[in-house]
């Protein structure tokens, strides 16, 4: 973990306090896979840890070649993970009580542990994320995951949120295809011939924040405007996931050894990189 000044992680807000969710509110996430929550993060809090997030990709995105010449996954951000680990003080947002506890709320769980992190920056000029489900990637034997999409900055109307398949988690692994131009042709023509309805949430605050069911179809629009997208995202998991899956593709194995090391198939999704961060 790299060295943080220390008077400066004792200023940084602790993020522990509640954010009140209605009855209302958790019935229309378990109802459609999605949601949009308002202000989770206030602008001075987000005035300390956005530099932070901000700093960190910068320092760990490797990629140098222009966005015209990568392949469509490529194109769509800049993909930095488990920033928990790179800096003490976004371990402290990404650990977050609050966040936590909306996760678990919004599960109808009793408990959730970090999947891990992943910060997701669109480009000026960066492309769309075609349709996919994130659980496709996930070796997890549970429907109970979740993640929290939030932006760092505020994020226009052209950007928008993501478009989410309304109740699409609950059909569970609809494609084998992995984000693509072929996932997002084959997935879009499955909406459309289906007449599935559909939810983007348009322009966003930082500190606002969307979350998903792994299973939910979803998909981003590019970034035709000339700042930065900033977003960072949380995944949890309930606590309590017994069975580890059997890895049934190369990327779910990858996904296995790099954020449950150790753990085989059949055995709890508990490691290191899985800390308890919300408990009833």
């Amino acid at each position: 973990m790299s060295a943080t000044n220390p008077s400066n992680l004792a200023e940084l807000p602790q993020l522990d306090s509640d954010y009140t969710l209605t009855a209302e509110q958790t019935a229309s996430y378990q109802k459609n896979g999605h949601i949009l929550l308002k202000g989770i993060v206030t602008p001075e809090e987000m005035s300390f840890y956005e530099p932070l997030i901000e700093q960190t990709v910068r320092q760990h995105n490797y990629n140098t070649k222009p966005v015209e010449e990568r392949d469509t996954y490529g194109k769509a951000f800049i993909q930095i993970c488990n920033l928990w680990q790179m800096n003490e003080g976004i371990e402290r947002f990404v650990l977050a009580r609050r966040f936590a506890k909306i996760a678990a709320e919004l599960m109808g769980v009793d408990g959730v542990r970090i999947y891990h992190d992943q910060a997701l920056f669109k480009e000026p000029g960066g492309g769309h994320t075609p349709w996919h489900q994130d659980q496709v990637y996930w070796p997890l034997e549970t429907p109970n995951t979740i993640t929290l999409w939030m932006p760092l900055v505020p994020i226009s109307e052209e950007v928008g949120s993501m478009t989410f398949v309304d109740g699409s988690h609950t059909s569970g692994y609809m494609s084998r295809q992995f984000i693509s131009d072929e996932s997002h042709k084959t997935l879009g023509s499955y909406i459309e011939g289906k007449g599935l309805s559909k939810t983007n949430y348009g322009a966003m605050s930082a500190g606002d924040a969307t979350f998903h069911a792994g299973w939910t179809l979803h998909s981003a629009p590019g970034n035709p405007t000339g700042t930065m997208r900033e977003v960072m995202t949380i995944i949890y998991v309930a606590d309590g996931v017994n069975t580890m899956a059997n890895p049934d593709s190369s990327a779910r194995e990858s996904d296995l050894k790099t954020w449950f090391p150790g753990v085989k198939a059949g055995e709890p999704a508990v490691s290191p990189l899985n800390p308890l961060v919300y408990k009833k």
